[in-house]
């Protein structure tokens, strides 16, 4: 029997400045399918999505690399899920589909191990 652990994941996720260019509906549209992403990741089998954090207030316009603006850690149970969480970016459309969230957003996935400090 395989103790198999899930990979600790921390998903970095970043705003596009094809974002800030867009009208307030456009806007309204990708903040619809970003909520769509961020459930979707959830919903994936196995997933279990242990916190985030959004640092919006303190950064502001686009984040071509790191600092990303919001991130989300998770333990996903292997690297074939975190590859289907960070295609949600790929297929979530804003809107009437036209364009897909990763018009707008950007993501990248750390994958490593919990970090379990001995007694």
């Amino acid at each position: 029997m395989s103790d198999k652990k899930p990979l600790r994941t921390l998903f970095c996720i970043g705003v596009n400045q094809n974002f800030f260019d867009a009208t307030q509906a456009e806007a309204k549209d990708v903040w619809v399918a970003f909520s769509a992403m961020m459930n979707g990741i959830g919903k994936l089998p196995g997933v279990k999505v242990l916190g985030n954090l959004d640092d919006d207030q303190i950064m502001v316009g686009p984040s071509l690399n790191w600092p990303w603006t919001t991130y989300v850690l998770a333990d996903v149970p292997d690297i074939e899920t975190v590859t289907a969480a960070c295609n949600l970016f790929r297929v979530t459309p804003v809107g009437d589909g036209t364009y897909k969230l990763w018009k707008y957003m950007r993501v990248e996935a750390r994958v490593g191990r919990e970090l379990v400090i001995p007694e």
